[in-house]
């Protein structure tokens, strides 16, 4: 029974830092594209934006992708092109 506890307690943990990874992943790019669409000129700024919406509207997610993830991903491009990172 303890060697089936530590097992576990070993494999949380490793998930766990698997999870720090993709977070410190997600930040860096939210780091990297607030920099690049603060370098842009609006005009440019604000056709990536459009083109990146179209193209994530025109996108259909796989049938097994919950719709609640999907509106998710939404959200938080939105999210991350109309209001960046201060």
């Amino acid at each position: 029974m303890k060697n089936l506890i530590a097992e576990l307690l070993v494999k949380l943990a490793e998930k766990e830092e698997e999870s720090k990874e993709l977070v410190v992943q997600v930040e860096a790019l939210e780091i990297v594209v607030t920099a690049l669409l603060r370098h842009m000129q609006a005009g440019e700024q604000q056709a990536l934006i459009t083109d990146i919406e179209s193209a994530l509207s025109e996108a259909k997610p796989e049938p097994q992708v919950p719709d609640r993830d999907t509106e998710l991903l939404h959200q938080y491009i939105k999210k991350l092109l109309r209001h960046p990172r201060s």
